[in-house]
């Protein structure tokens, strides 16, 4: 399997950048190199993106847009490095998300720029953002109904309020409604009685309900099924590493993992780059 030099060359800064992420140091954020590092105001979407659908791109176009109306802020896609399974093998590895996401918003969104956290929760992200770049003074998560309804949700939290507190004196939420009417749903949410002190820290953002049902899970799940729903970049890489679909058989009837394979081959070439 062959990558080029350029491309081992960027897997490898990457991985330089993933390795030093550990889920149980402080909080820390690190730029993924193409972009200015962030500072004074930024709108962060962290998710998975696995993989990058249409609906990824139209909220960080909407962001975009946000962000030319109301103030100067840079727009960035987010990963965040959790512990995994050292006996599973994440599919695909988070080191070809974030290749493919960059080839994906350098062709674009080429003013969107990625970041790395070595935290889950958005208050530890928050934390790790004004920790790693000073000059960061206004930060707004980006995210879809569903996270804010969670966001707020009291079976998640000991001390709600005082969480809820912590995350809005260091972020700002900047919510899609997730239909027709949906920014009525949000409204009402946030100026429930428990919420009403935070909704200050709430914004609402126009998001097209056509991009409602689109879904990961469904691209991983049904593959050629949801062409439609990925751009061209992403419909190439699962054509090209078969990263969601099952073993090839063989004319001998065995079978063979193809990206298994692959994980294998970048192991070792990106092995023999560090050394």
């Amino acid at each position: 399997m062959y990558l080029s030099t350029h491309t081992i060359h960027q897997l490898k800064r990457i991985q330089e950048l993933l390795d030093q992420l550990h889920p149980k140091a402080d909080p820390l954020a690190l730029s993924v190199p193409g972009l200015p590092e962030p500072r004074d105001s930024v709108i962060v979407f962290t998710g998975s993106f696995n993989p990058p659908t249409r609906a990824h791109l139209a909220l960080l176009k909407q962001a975009q847009y946000y962000a030319r109306q109301h103030e100067p802020m840079h727009v960035y896609a987010a990963f965040s490095k959790l512990t995994v399974d050292k006996e599973k093998v994440e599919r695909p590895l988070l080191l070809d998300r974030i290749m493919l996401l960059k080839r994906i918003l350098r062709r674009r969104l080429p003013h969107a720029g990625i970041l790395l956290f070595n935290r889950g929760l958005y208050v530890e992200q928050a934390e790790a953002l004004r920790r790693s770049f000073p000059k960061v003074k206004r930060i707004l998560f980006l995210m879809g109904f569903d996270k804010i309804v969670q966001i707020f949700d009291q079976h998640y939290y000991e001390d709600r309020d005082a969480a809820l507190s912590k995350l809005f004196s260091m972020a700002e939420l900047l919510v899609a409604p997730r239909g027709n009417g949906g920014e009525h749903e949000i409204e009402a949410l946030i100026h429930q009685p428990q919420n009403e002190r935070f909704a200050r820290y709430v914004h609402t953002i126009p998001f097209n309900p056509a991009y409602r049902d689109v879904s990961s899970t469904h691209v991983r799940q049904g593959g050629s099924a949801y062409a439609h729903d990925v751009p061209r970049e992403v419909r190439e890489f699962m054509r090209d590493t078969r990263a969601y679909a099952p073993p090839l058989r063989k004319p001998d009837r065995s079978q063979v993992d193809y990206y298994q394979e692959r994980i294998r081959c970048l192991s070792k070439q990106l092995a023999m780059s560090l050394s």
